[in-house]
């Protein structure tokens, strides 16, 4: 497909990793998320004031855009399409949180200046949506299963029963501050299994 020149060269090297990827190329992978891991990071955490939700909230934008990284179409820039996947799923954590955040009416600013509009959604779920919710879960097992045992835990009481950091202490009968670093750690090992596994993805 023959881009057109209106791209920048930054917008060209993506489309440069993108086609690698999707061939296999597992650094491609790397470089991509290594581009804007930061950037998503501070848009998440913009949107929902909470460090550990913004880190959980990357970790799905970017599975997410690897899983469906084949039906990129450029004509837009990665960028642009990443973050509207990101900011997608952030709205709708929002909402099944209800939380106290900024307007999800505003445009987000990224970090190169460009900004990107937010589309509002009906809050009930249709059939499609319903389906890439179930498909996101599943993702998230499949790389959940690589993680050692005690990561495992973790991260199913978290993601799968939905747990607070409050209610996993009390439940694994572990000081917060361990839990909290464990996490953390598990996330680490979650980024390596999204970049470096293409098969999973």
């Amino acid at each position: 497909m023959e881009v057109n020149k209106k791209f920048s060269d930054k917008a060209l090297e993506d489309f440069k990793l993108i086609d690698e990827a999707i061939e296999g190329d597992e650094k491609a992978y790397a470089d991509l998320m290594d581009k804007y891991r930061k950037s998503v990071y501070h848009t998440m955490l913009k949107m929902v004031r909470n460090v550990d939700d913004a880190e959980d909230l990357t970790i799905e934008a970017f599975a997410k855009a690897f899983k469906n990284l084949s039906k990129f179409k450029k004509d837009y820039t990665f960028s642009t399409w990443l973050f509207r996947v990101a900011t997608n799923n952030c709205i709708d954590f929002i909402r099944k949180k209800k939380l106290d955040t900024m307007s999800i009416n505003a445009d987000i600013t990224k970090d190169d200046g460009d900004s990107v509009s937010i589309d509002i959604k009906d809050k009930s779920l249709d059939p499609q949506e319903v389906a890439i919710k179930t498909q996101k879960i599943e993702l998230v097992r499949k790389f959940v299963n690589l993680l050692p045992a005690k990561y495992q835990k973790l991260v199913k009481l978290r993601y799968f029963e939905e747990l607070s950091y409050d209610e996993i202490a009390k439940e694994l009968d572990a000081p917060l501050g361990t839990v909290k670093a464990q996490l953390h750690r598990a996330r680490e090992l979650l980024y390596d299994l999204v970049k470096n596994s293409k098969n999973v993805i």
